[in-house]
């Protein structure tokens, strides 16, 4: 309804209003009042100044939705309640007749007429044409009289009657159908509906029942049924937010024997707003008798037609009838399209208000209580074992700088060392690699970490090694050890080699044993680096993603043995396993002994394992219900970036910063190992030097490094191989001339030597800085491959939300788990633990599992192998091996 042209000129009225939302067509013209007759179409308007009834046949208008009783009796929220309960409590008569016989006392008529706007509303045939047409005379004959009068209507009488007016050509919008006029009613059946559980309440003399609803969706229709086991009548009182008492509802109702026990709490009731909704249930006009109870059950349900213009489900028009049950949905429409019907049971009530009563019963029911305090129990251990493993294994995922990196090599591999998860594959024995390219090939390093034990069972070990020069693609992979120790025996599953500078990654499937007991009884062997096809083969790629997964994606079996570098704990894996324990239990017990309907439709079947439409939908909602919290947390603790703790060299002795001590035999092995590492490399045409023994043969070798650098300076091209060869090459010259400084002429034969090699070697060092700094400049980049997208790290603060967010959802769950079970009762609660206990293991032991392999076979399908990706600690591991060129060469700008 709008309104149009309200105003007043002295005695006169002179106002008009429409009602409806812009009736269309051709419009009679208006005639007098006593040529008004009541017309058998289905649409009308109301003209004043003065009254006047006009007819139309065009009933082709937009429908509105049904009034309620709060919305044409609002002013008077106490009339409301007597009236209501008038209704309910005369006989059935003619509510009409009493409107004939109160047109002219205005202030009757209109409360006739409200009652009569109430019935009509809740009857699910009405109102008929006849009802209609006499509402609409009687209203009309009424106010004619009132304006016929000397004294003008006060501003409530006139909102009554425009409020009256509205809610009968509603109703009537609701009816609109010009040849029959009936009122369509459609029963959708809801074969997968659960019967809603019953909960009685006892009544006391002075109190009132209270029910609490959380209203998700503004346009359902709440079925509240409230059965005494007497015959009594009841009120019944709605508010938004908090309890109703006397003075604040939205919307009351009586019910009794006679009209019976059900509210129909429609969308407009509800305000088509969102939230918790409280119901008082209280005794009215009755006396009240010991053991008197209330069985209060309530179901929702919501009309829906396709809209076909907009092409969406839509409510308008619809209402959900008073004959609906959880099985089937009566929906009243004033159109006939496609429609639906949208249906959820609610979990086991449990009146909140009764809280310190349940509690009061745990010494009679404690089964429930029992469970909680075992599952804390084996948690608490649990979460101190956790505690003290990660402390272990804190220690033992840092990264290994390799000790015998020449202080000169800048170039830069990361090797991971991963061991098989054998009985004894872990080896006390001390292991050497070495590296072989298609441009030269590494020294001879020990992978050994002083400040942690390396290559232990199912370990991961990384080290850093660094070469003079970079060996181009990796071909193959020396692993050795010594046999040493009480068990040498080693069984290596994979290693990995990424070339740092342009992130290329090698892969060297081992899967034997180095020992001399276990395989071939070999402890040093050569591996090919695998081929493109294999590392993408589906072999490979399901066998890592299900060992990874099943360590790191299996919230429960990643306990034991997590991936070593994760920033996901231990004591992090037990807390979210709780969680999710927890969670699972109050869903578990507040969707628990919902009845199975015989004629739910079967989605699935295999051999005699069935799955329903109903099991379905209810693991759908309990899915929904839990998992995104759960997920949520889990994800905040694995996106946590690790936070990485610089060395501390405080700790470091004095004599371990002093450089050793220069001596010539110091000075000769410095300047062979330079010479014999260049060597290596057929593209330096360097022949390996003899051992020098003298400071003539000191001589020697400059004349070699002297020829070397000439033939640096004649490279026409640059590439990264000279830029690196160049940058070792004046690393160790400086070292050479840094020492000379500290050494005096007594050091060699005459003083004429000592001060030729020094200036021999200064002018040598000179020549390399223009050469390094020549093929520096024009070197191109090194070729990269493309860097995937980082990972999404969050600050380390983070995990505090994570606590918070897991310690918030566990006492949600543990006081609704233990309330449910108080209200059950004892013998129901025993039956309940252990149905839980057959969920729980179809959670660990099926479930679980499918998902880690559903994940392997997808990522095996997709053949993504496993990236390597830098990380911070790699970044420190080479800022210590340029500290180390520094102290070596004296330059720390190398």
């Amino acid at each position: 309804m709008f309104l149009k042209n309200i105003s007043r000129e002295g005695n006169t009225s002179n106002f008009t209003w429409w009602l409806g939302e812009g009736v269309q067509g051709q419009h009679q013209e208006p005639t007098t009042t006593e040529n008004a007759e009541v017309s058998k179409e289905n649409c009308t308007y109301i003209k004043l100044d003065p009254f006047q009834l006009i007819l139309t046949s065009d009933c082709n208008q937009r429908r509105g939705s049904l009034c309620t009783h709060n919305e044409w009796s609002a002013s008077n929220t106490k009339n409301t309640m007597v009236s209501s309960h008038a209704i309910r409590s005369r006989p059935k008569r003619t509510l009409l007749s009493d409107m004939l016989a109160s047109v002219a006392k205005i202030d009757s008529l209109l409360l006739a007429a409200e009652e009569e706007l109430l019935r009509m509303e809740r009857t699910a045939d009405e109102p008929t044409n006849q009802n209609r047409d006499e509402f609409i005379k009687y209203l009309l004959l009424g106010t004619v009289k009132l304006l016929d009068g000397s004294i003008l209507p006060d501003n409530d009488t006139v909102t009554k009657i425009i409020k009256c007016s509205s809610g009968i050509l509603l109703l009537s919008m609701n009816k609109c159908d010009i040849k029959t006029n009936p009122n369509p009613t459609i029963f959708i059946p809801y074969p997968n509906a659960s019967i809603p559980t019953n909960s009685t309440i006892v009544l006391e003399k002075t109190t009132k029942a209270l029910t609490t609803i959380n209203v998700s969706d503004p346009d359902v229709t709440i079925c509240l049924t409230v059965e005494p086991n007497a015959n009594v009548a009841l009120v019944l009182r709605l508010s938004e937010g908090s309890p109703p008492n006397d003075t604040y509802f939205s919307n009351t109702t009586i019910l009794s024997l006679t009209e019976g026990y059900r509210w129909m709490i429609t969308p407009e009731m509800l305000q088509h707003t969102r939230g918790v909704w409280y119901i008082e249930s209280g005794l009215l006009n009755s006396s009240w008798e010991p053991g008197l109870t209330l069985r209060i059950n309530s179901f929702t349900a919501k009309c829906v037609y396709w809209d076909v213009e907009k092409e969406t489900w839509s409510t308008y028009g619809c209402q959900v009838g008073d004959k609906s049950t959880p099985e089937r949905t009566q929906c009243l429409c004033n159109h006939l399209t496609l429609f639906g019907s949208s249906f959820f049971v609610m979990p086991n009530y449990v009146d909140l208000s009764r809280t310190a009563e349940l509690f009061s019963t745990l010494s009679d029911n404690f089964v429930v209580l029992a469970l909680l305090c075992t599952f804390f129990g084996l948690y608490l251990v649990t979460l101190l074992w956790a505690c003290y493993s990660d402390r272990r294994a804190r220690s033992k995922r840092k990264m290994t700088l390799l000790e015998d990196n020449h202080p000169g090599a800048q170039y830069n591999y990361l090797i991971g060392v991963q061991t098989g998860h054998r009985k004894n594959a872990g080896t006390t024995a001390n292991v050497t690699v070495k590296l072989t390219g298609s441009d030269g090939e590494s020294d001879t390093h020990v992978l050994t970490d002083p400040d942690k034990p390396v290559f232990e069972r199912g370990a991961v070990d990384m080290f850093l090694l660094a070469t003079p020069f970079p060996l181009g693609e990796v071909r193959n992979l020396r692993l050795q050890h010594d046999n040493s120790g009480g068990r040498p025996s080693w069984y290596i599953n994979k290693v990995t080699v990424q070339d740092l500078q342009t992130r290329q990654l090698f892969h060297f499937f081992c899967n034997c044993w180095l020992s001399v007991d276990h395989g071939d009884n070999m402890t040093k062997k050569t591996f090919n680096a695998a081929k493109n096809n294999e590392v993408a083969s589906f072999r490979n790629i399901f066998q890592t993603r299900t060992s990874t997964g099943f360590r790191d994606e299996h919230i429960w079996v990643s306990i034991v043995d997590p991936p070593s570098r994760s920033p996901f704990t231990r004591a992090q894996r037990v807390s979210c396993c709780m969680s999710l324990l927890l969670c699972t239990m109050a869903i578990n017990i507040a969707f628990w002994n919902i009845p199975i309907k015989e004629d739910s439709p079967v989605v699935f079947e295999f051999g005699s394992m069935q799955i329903t439409w109903q099991e379905l939908m209810v693991g759908v909602q309990s899915g929904l219900l839990m998992f995104p919290i759960n997920i949520l947390i889990i994800t905040i603790f694995r996106s946590i970036k690790p936070r990485v703790i610089s060395k501390s060299h405080k700790g470091d002795s004095e004599e371990s910063l002093r450089p050793p001590s220069v001596t010539i035999p110091s000075i000769l092995k410095d300047t062979e190992e330079v010479i014999s590492m260049m060597s290596i490399s057929p593209r330096n045409k360097m022949s390996e030097t003899h051992r020098l023994e003298s400071t003539s043969d000191l001589s020697y070798a400059l004349d070699m490094v002297h020829d070397f650098i000439q033939l640096m300076q004649g490279e026409s091209e640059s590439d990264p191989h000279w830029v690196y060869c160049s940058k070792f090459l004046l690393a160790g010259l400086c070292h050479l001339l840094m020492c000379l400084e500290k050494l005096d002429e007594r050091n060699f034969p005459s003083p004429q030597d000592y001060l030729q090699t020094l200036n021999t070697t200064n002018i040598l060092v000179r020549k390399a800085e223009m050469v390094f700094s020549s093929h520096l400049a024009y070197c191109p980049p090194p070729v990269k491959k493309r860097k995937k997208k980082a990972t999404c790290w969050l600050p380390w603060w983070c995990v505090f939300l994570g606590w918070f967010l897991l310690l918030s959802i566990s006492g949600v769950s543990t006081f609704f788990t233990l309330l449910y079970g108080l209200d059950y009762g004892r013998a129901k609660s025993i039956k309940w633990v252990m149905s839980l206990g057959l969920s729980l293991f179809q959670s660990i032991f099926i479930l679980q599992p499918l998902k880690v392999l559903g994940i392997a076979v997808f990522f095996a399908l997709l053949l993504k192998p496993v990236a390597v990706e830098e990380s911070e600690e790699i970044e420190q591991l080479k800022l210590e091996q340029q500290i180390k060129c520094g102290r070596y060469s004296g330059r720390h700008s190398l």
